[in-house]
């Protein structure tokens, strides 16, 4: 089935926004003279989003000499939140990856997983680049189990030029919060594809089609939601990483910005020119967002699999699949977007010892024998999916 068409949308100029949200040149001329509207709307480069030195790595050449353009593509890996939580040491024949423990998500990740999982997708990406480049990437998980945060000894070793799709997708790929088309189903001999990238025995994906399986895991996602903004730590640690302010997105060069948001236009115009909301109104949007467009839009979910969820080499490996199953549904014109709150309610009430409300509900759509550690959504997207910030390269090496 082919994907429904989403051109790479073109920045609004500033007339063409006014006339879209029936703003008039006489309003124009009134909100300029009162100051402040038109004021922010240049000083949040309203008119040129995903533009400025924190877009920059997705547009660094890629097949620039290595080992500084391999950690350039590891660092434009899927993370949660866009936490970014990696470091690097390199030298010309290997490359070290650390956790970053001062990015990490706090009650929100309570027990690491969201971050060895974004880890495990930076290494993944770092592979590819390796191949593309003609070395032949030895890489050792944890190589030493009372360092927990080296995650992978990288060797760089002399070998084939392998130039995959799934390397050439590593600058298209973008989580896309916005509705998939409900019209389009995603075949199963898509979803059997993405399965088939599976190359390690523990880890493996389980898939959610039917109406009730969609319809159970969307609710569950919801009330997952809810429950995680009435826990006062875990609301405070989810809002840490909203960026609403164009200056704060340029000194962070992280975190989730309304850009990515998955908002419609002229809506995402709009949200630039008005003063930054409140964790409340963030955070309200979020749940809405989540009820009425992410899972209410769903073509089908993925369950990541892993046989001991905590164990941190099957961690790296499942955010290793991740990683490599979203590069592959890019070359294929499909959206993806993780769906990770009923494993953050999940670990949470792990570490509380409270009720493990969403730990048996996650289990009981788990087949047996396993555990599932990361959950995402796809489908065809209706739009383009917005670009994040991205941290230069020396602010990633160690």
């Amino acid at each position: 089935m082919a994907a429904p068409s989403t051109s790479t949308p073109v920045p609004l100029s500033r007339r063409a926004f006014m006339k879209r949200v029936g703003i008039g040149a006489a309003a124009t001329v009134a909100v300029g003279v009162g100051g402040g509207l038109v004021w922010r709307s240049f000083d949040q480069a309203v008119f040129t989003p995903g533009t400025g030195p924190a877009y920059e790595p997705w547009t660094t050449d890629l097949d620039g000499p290595p080992p500084a353009s391999l950690v350039v593509a590891a660092t434009l890996a899927s993370s949660a939140h866009n936490t970014q939580p990696w470091a690097f040491s390199v030298s010309d024949d290997r490359i070290d990856v650390f956790a970053d423990r001062g990015r990490t998500m706090g009650t929100m990740d309570a027990l690491a997983r969201d971050l060895q999982l974004s880890l495990g997708c930076a290494i993944e990406n770092l592979a590819l680049a390796a191949e593309a480049h003609g070395l032949t990437p030895i890489i050792d998980l944890q190589p030493d189990p009372q360092v927990a945060d080296h995650v992978a000894a990288v060797d760089l070793r002399p070998g084939k030029v392998t130039v995959s799709p799934l390397y050439r997708a590593i600058p298209e790929r973008h989580t896309n919060r916005g509705a998939y088309a409900v019209e389009h189903r995603v075949p199963l001999d898509e979803l059997s594809a993405l399965s088939d990238l599976t190359d390690a025995p523990a880890v493996s994906f389980a898939w959610l089609t039917s109406p009730d399986q969609r319809d159970r895991f969307g609710r569950m996602t919801v009330d997952a939601t809810v429950a995680i903004l009435g826990d006062v730590d875990q609301a405070r640690d989810d809002f840490a990483w909203y960026r609403q302010d164009w200056h704060d997105i340029e000194r962070q060069r992280d975190g989730i910005t309304m850009d990515a948001a998955g908002l419609g236009e002229p809506m995402r115009t709009l949200v630039r020119v008005l003063p930054a909301s409140s964790q409340e109104q963030m955070q309200s949007g979020w749940l809405e967002a989540t009820r009425d467009r992410h899972v209410a839009t769903a073509s089908a979910y993925g369950l990541v699999l892993v046989r001991d969820r905590f164990d941190p080499v099957q961690l790296l490996e499942a955010g290793r699949l991740y990683q490599r199953a979203h590069l592959h549904a890019t070359t294929r014109g499909l959206a993806m977007q993780p769906l990770n709150q009923a494993f953050e309610r999940a670990d949470r009430e792990t570490t509380t010892k409270g009720p493990a409300e969403f730990g048996a509900r996650l289990a009981e759509i788990t087949p047996v024998a396993w555990d599932a550690v990361t959950a995402f959504r796809i489908g065809y997207p209706t739009e383009a999916a917005g670009i994040s910030p991205r941290r230069p390269l020396n602010a990633v090496l160690w």
